[in-house]
């Protein structure tokens, strides 16, 4: 019997800012907080955590992303002239200004969002020019972090999302001026004069001259970028880690290349001093040219997680349980009751060895090399032959010995050596209509795109786990043709009858399920061709599906999942090559 009980007390934890627990919290009939057990506090916490998660609605988690970026601004140059004793008319010595910073994206595999990616970014503006031909220094360039596998594209200029360049803020900033003020803006915006000079340059020859030449490099600057814009918009396929190595026979002294990334916007060129306008009919040019603005660019970040392999599976199909179980729980995925546990994709990486035995398993003690006993043998050759009973760890632990010889003991550790290696990403759940970006909808779906191969998660406690892969593919199919063709294998989770010795209703029913998907992928699953990415100019081949049954919660039988996914990416890398 619950009750709704006041529960004022704060939890014990390291952080001085403990929160509170709600006033009224559903736990048992005590008459005293002190009556709580260790068992009830425990309860309440993973309440409140899940709580928590369920709050955050995916915040954490960002995968596409519209960005304005404006390179750095250039320095201004400067208008002074030298003065030295004795000499008090020197020559003109203003310095130049320093080049703007430009703007960098540098991929890097210890992200997973874009999250971390401002909306806004500016780069660094240059040091202007100051006097006794000081010239200011250049701005740094501002590097900004994506993960892996985003997608950079530059908005066309028809976009209402797309910022303004620097010519049409301009142009907006001149609306309603008449044309006198808008011609003394305008030079404001380029000139720099030297003290109680600005009307007596603005009269000179020589001062129209150069704006005039001023004016004409922005124009030609201007329609570059135009045609730039239009005929080679910025597309990036961010991939990969660029890594730029300096050669062995570099001289000593040689800096090494730094790592900056893909250029994305250059920063304005600095202001020059008015040494440069120094003509023989200008002995004491009194101006100077403001830095240029950097370039301007409003571009569309897309981000589609890099995994060999991805999982697919409704919600609480066990996909984070069974990738803690591969990767030996190096992986932390959350693993909870309700469904939409997992908001974003988590990365884990598999390490095979020769002989098909994976460092997670071996490592952690939790993923345990399954084999064939002759009795289980000759049971799966008469029926599905798509699961192998192990060993359980109480018998590893009393020295039982599998087909290859390799004896189990309790707490053993194994060096492996690593002959291939793959990454599998767990996916969050999908749900009928996510095509149509119903519940997680498309920012899910966008992030199994790049897998080289997907493997089905379905739960065969369920009552009709074929149910559950017709919706998969539907939808796979309705976000993008073809994708569905990626899909390899089935992986039946939460099989855990299928690992006893049987004899009982349970387990007999649990076969024949697993014997009805077998069924039902090889009559109904594998009628389609294959035509999805990576595969153009080939003739429509049938795809079979192959159906693993696992006990992930267990780590049951996951060898076999593993050299069939280990099988298929070989396939995939070998085309793609």
């Amino acid at each position: 019997m619950h009750r709704l009980y006041p529960f004022p007390f704060v939890l014990r934890t390291t952080s001085p800012h403990s929160r509170r627990i709600p006033a009224f919290t559903p736990i048992r009939n005590y008459t005293s907080q002190n009556e709580l057990t260790p068992e009830d506090l425990e309860a309440v916490r993973r309440r409140r955590k899940t709580e928590w998660k369920r709050r955050q609605g995916g915040q954490n988690f960002l995968d596409h992303l519209i960005v304005n970026i404006r390179g750095g601004k250039g320095g201004n140059g400067c208008a002074a002239f030298h003065r030295e004793k004795f000499k008090p008319f020197g020559p003109p010595s203003g310095g130049n200004g320093g080049r703007g910073g430009d703007v960098y994206f540098q991929p890097t595999p210890h992200l997973t969002s874009l999250a971390t990616v401002p909306k806004r970014i500016r780069g660094h503006p240059g040091g202007n020019g100051q006097g006794t031909w000081q010239n200011g220094r250049a701005g740094e360039p501002l590097i900004i972090q994506v993960p892996l596998g985003t997608v950079v594209r530059e908005l066309p200029r028809d976009d209402p999302r797309r910022a303004q360049d620097e010519w049409e803020a301009e142009e907006e900033s001149l609306e309603g001026l008449t044309p006198a003020e808008k011609r003394a803006k305008m030079r404001d915006n380029r000139w720099v004069h030297y003290p109680r000079s600005g009307e007596d340059n603005v009269g000179r020859d020589t001062f129209k001259q150069a704006e005039a030449a001023l004016y004409q490099q922005e124009r030609e600057r201007r329609l570059a970028r135009k045609k730039r814009a239009l005929q080679e918009p910025l597309q990036l396929d961010l991939d990969s880690v660029e890594i730029q190595e300096q050669p062995v026979d570099a001289p000593l002294g040689i800096r090494k290349p730094e790592q900056l990334g893909s250029l994305i916007a250059s920063g304005g060129l600095g202001g020059l001093g008015n040494p440069f306008f120094l003509t023989p009919d200008n002995r004491s040019p009194k101006f100077a040219t403001r830095g240029q603005e950097g370039e301007r660019i409003t571009l569309s970040l897309e981000l589609k997680i890099l995994a060999d392999v991805g999982l697919v599976g409704m919600p609480n199909a066990g996909k984070s349980t069974l990738l803690r179980a591969l990767t030996g729980g190096r992986v932390k995925s959350e693993i909870a009751s309700y469904a939409f546990t997992t908001l974003n994709p988590i990365v884990g990486v598999i390490r095979v060895a020769e002989d098909g035995t994976f460092e997670g398993g071996i490592e952690q003690g939790l993923v345990h090399q399954e084999t064939l006993i002759e009795k289980q043998l000759e049971h799966d050759m008469m029926t599905s032959g798509s699961y192998a009973t192990a060993f359980t760890r109480n018998q590893k632990s009393k020295g039982g010995v599998d087909p290859l010889g390799a004896p189990f003991t309790s707490g053993h550790q194994f060096d492996l050596v690593e002959t291939f290696r793959f990454t599998i990403a767990d996916n969050p759940g999908l749900i009928t209509r996510a095509s149509e970006n119903v519940g997680l909808g498309h920012s899910f779906l966008r992030s199994m795109e790049r897998s080289l191969a997907l493997a089905y998660v379905v739960d065969l406690s369920a009552p009709a786990p074929w149910d559950e892969l017709m919706v998969l593919r539907e939808e796979l199919e309705k976000y993008q043709p073809g994708m569905s063709s990626k899909a390899r294998l089935v992986i039946a989770n939460k099989a855990d009858l299928l690992g006893t010795d049987g004899g009982s209703v349970a387990v007999e029913e649990a076969r024949a399920k697993l014997q009805r998907l077998e069924t039902f992928v090889r009559t109904e699953m594998n009628v389609h061709p294959r035509a999805g990415p990576g595969f153009a100019g080939e003739e429509p081949v049938r795809c079979p599906l192959d159906v693993v049954a696992v006990s992930a919660k267990y780590s049951q039988n996951l060898q076999p999942a593993v050299s069939l996914m280990r099988t298929y990416i070989e396939q995939a890398r070998n085309r793609l090559a």
